[in-house]
């Protein structure tokens, strides 16, 4: 008699997320307090947060230093680089014309009084650039500085790789604990389906339905829009590295499931990397492109900006003509840059967008009522963008290989 299969990781989020819907919506009508389900919905985060830097600064120091051929490591770096900048740019552009088309904001009158909004001064492009190289590599990764992380521990295995035999322990050391920190948070998401119940839990009963009712065309433009670059940008990328779409999205479905559970990049990280190695992504592409794609590739959150963008500047009257929308897409590439892979930074690039465009910020917290449902749509697009970055970039450098997967398996 065949052994019963296991229900897998993904089914088991699946099911927490349903129980918390469940839950969330039970809870105001037993009069039992949403605070309750918030601490185990934190815990998990926590715990993502404790594993995500050490995750990858070894994942891409290790990554760096098993390129031998350093003109390789230069045309991978370019590469993706080249990849995430212009989807991020299409991306924006693809969620203005999405707003143009469909007018989200378009007769839609929500008093405004009494809200506040703080008040974010966008960083300038020489500030972005200086605040890429650490003064203190130990203090950015103490405070979680992903940008600053990613620049030393490229350089760190960029260095070894040219230390050669001289630095073989190291480099050895380093592979040894990228392995020791995948298994880490592979123990972690052991927990994700119980932190996934809590925070979905939360989010219904301290929020509820009624207040997603106004938005519910902005919330449908954002998940069509998502649906739509994924059709039209991701799977022909896939298609084109030998990949089917239905193939990608079961090898990549835990990945998915957690980034739209959880609302956190950061918290897909260690199985994006293990899934997309198993559908033939080389190694060293991926340990260089998934940790990079989690700090500056934000497809979904550029989908985001671009449509609550024009949301807002019809809700206040403030007409948006090409140059404006040509600024908000280059806005959005800068914005991009630097944005920690946590939940919640959307509101914060959207705020520096607002700034340049004129939009008053008292938009942001009309959006912020929906910005949970949000947030899943646009954080499941990042993790994929990054996933299909990976892949596409293996292809283009001839190392992707289908029987990497079931060498995986043994």
């Amino acid at each position: 008699m065949a052994a019963k299969r296991k229900l897998g990781l993904p089914a088991q989020m699946g099911i927490g997320m349903v129980l918390g819907v469940i839950a969330g919506l039970a809870a105001p009508y037993i009069n039992f307090d949403a605070q309750w389900f918030k601490p185990f919905g934190q815990l998990f985060i926590n715990l993502v947060r404790m594993v995500v830097v050490p995750l990858v600064f070894t994942t891409l120091v290790a990554g760096a230093a098993s390129v031998s051929d350093i003109s390789r490591l230069g045309r991978v770096a370019v590469k993706t680089l080249l990849f995430f900048c212009i989807c991020t740019m299409l991306g924006t552009a693809f969620g203005l014309l999405m707003g143009d088309l469909f007018h989200p904001g378009m007769g839609l009158t929500i008093p405004s009084e009494n809200l506040a909004s703080k008040d974010i001064t966008p960083p300038t492009l020489g500030q972005v650039l200086m605040n890429i190289v650490p003064i203190n590599p130990f203090d950015s990764m103490a405070k979680g500085n992903m940008l600053q992380i990613i620049f030393f521990a490229v350089l760190t295995g960029f260095s070894l790789s040219l230390c050669g035999e001289r630095a073989i322990a190291v480099t050895t050391f380093f592979n040894g604990f990228a392995e020791v920190m995948i298994r880490m948070t592979t123990i972690v998401m052991l927990y994700a389906p119980v932190g996934v119940f809590a925070l979905i839990a939360f989010t219904v009963a301290s929020q509820g339905l009624g207040v997603l009712l106004p938005l519910v065309k902005l919330v449908g433009i954002m998940y069509l829009g998502c649906i739509l670059l994924v059709l039209i940008l991701y799977f022909p990328c896939l298609k084109y590295s030998g990949i089917g779409p239905k193939k990608f999205l079961k090898g990549f479905s835990e990945p998915l499931m957690t980034a739209f559970s959880t609302c956190s990049s950061a918290a897909a990280l260690s199985s994006s990397l293990v899934s997309v190695e198993k559908m033939g992504a080389s190694r060293s592409v991926s340990s260089f492109a998934i940790p990079l794609g989690n700090t500056i590739n934000m497809d979904g959150t550029a989908i985001y900006m671009g449509v609550v963008t024009i949301f807002a500047a019809e809700i206040f009257g403030i007409p948006m003509p090409f140059d404006k929308q040509l600024s908000v897409v280059f806005m959005a590439l800068l914005a991009s840059v630097g944005t920690i892979g946590v939940p919640g930074s959307g509101m914060i690039m959207i705020t520096m967008i607002f700034t340049q465009v004129g939009i008053p910020l008292e938009a942001v917290a009309i959006v912020a009522g929906v910005d949970r449902l949000l947030d899943m749509a646009r954080t499941t697009v990042n993790v994929m963008g990054d996933a299909v970055a990976a892949i596409f970039v293996s292809k283009l450098e001839n190392d992707i290989d289908p029987n990497r997967g079931a060498a995986m398996e043994e």
